[in-house]
């Protein structure tokens, strides 16, 4: 494991000192990484949904029946 030191000042200090405390977290970098996992889970939650509004968006939805897979997959044997 990589080993990252932070400043921070006494009144930042001071909260993380309470919440690892009070949260029951056995060291402040435990609650720091906490901390960057809930981070990189928002993040992902809110591209995938840009992703859902961009495709809801994007006009009416095509029928994908098997008529329309065995279309794709004719294209794709004709093509190599």
């Amino acid at each position: 494991m990589s080993t990252m030191n932070v400043s921070l000042p006494e009144a930042l200090k001071a909260f993380v000192d309470e919440r690892v405390q009070r949260d029951g977290y056995s060291t402040s970098s435990e609650y720091v990484r906490e901390l960057i996992r809930a981070d990189r889970v928002r993040r992902a939650e809110r591209e995938l949904a840009g992703l859902l509004r961009a495709g809801a968006e994007s006009g009416a939805g095509i029928a994908a029946g098997k008529a329309y897979w065995a279309a794709k997959r004719k294209a794709l044997r004709r093509r190599g």
